[in-house]
C-alpha cells in the first residue's frame, strides 16, 4: 500500500482570509491525503519549520496580500538552506502571470489562481510527489 502524501497548508504574512486555504485542505484531505494546515499569520521560519518538522512531501503556500514576491522566495531559500529542497512547493491566491512566471523560475512548482479546479491541485500532486 503506497503512503499517504502528506501536504502543509501555510499562510504567510499578515493576510488575515483563509476560506480558500481551508477549502483546499479539505479538498487534498478528501482526497486522502495527510494535510496540516498551519494557521494565519505565519513567517516564512515557521512554515520551513513545519515543513521539516512534519516531513512534508509538498507546501502550500495561500497568499492573497500582495506580498508573494518577497514571503515565498524566503520560504524557498529555507528549505534549501535546510536540506528540504526536494520538498515541493505550491502556491496559490491572487499572483499575476508575470510574477508566477518568476515564482516558477525561482523554484514554485506551480501556482494556482482564484477559481483552480480543487481537483486540478489534487491531481497535480498526485503526478508530482513520489509515493
Amino acid at each position: 500500500m503506497a503512503r499517504k502524501i502528506r501536504v502543509v497548508i501555510a499562510k504567510p504574512g499578515l493576510d488575515g482570509h483563509d476560506r480558500g486555504a481551508k477549502i483546499i485542505a479539505r479538498a487534498l484531505r478528501d482526497a486522502g491525503m495527510e494535510v496540516i494546515y498551519t494557521g494565519l499569520h505565519q513567517t516564512p521560519e515557521q512554515i520551513v519549520e513545519t515543513a521539516i518538522q512534519e516531513d512534508a512531501d509538498a507546501v502550500g503556500i495561500s497568499i492573497l496580500s500582495g506580498a508573494h514576491m518577497t514571503l515565498v522566495p524566503r520560504i524557498l531559500d529555507g528549505l534549501r538552506d535546510n536540506g528540504a529542497d526536494d520538498v515541493l512547493v505550491v502556491v496559490g491566491g491572487t499572483i499575476p502571470t508575470d510574477d508566477a512566471t518568476e515564482l516558477k523560475a525561482q523554484g514554485v512548482a506551480e501556482v494556482f489562481t482564484p477559481g483552480a479546479p480543487t481537483g486540478h491541485i489534487v491531481e497535480f500532486l498526485r503526478q508530482k510527489v513520489p509515493v
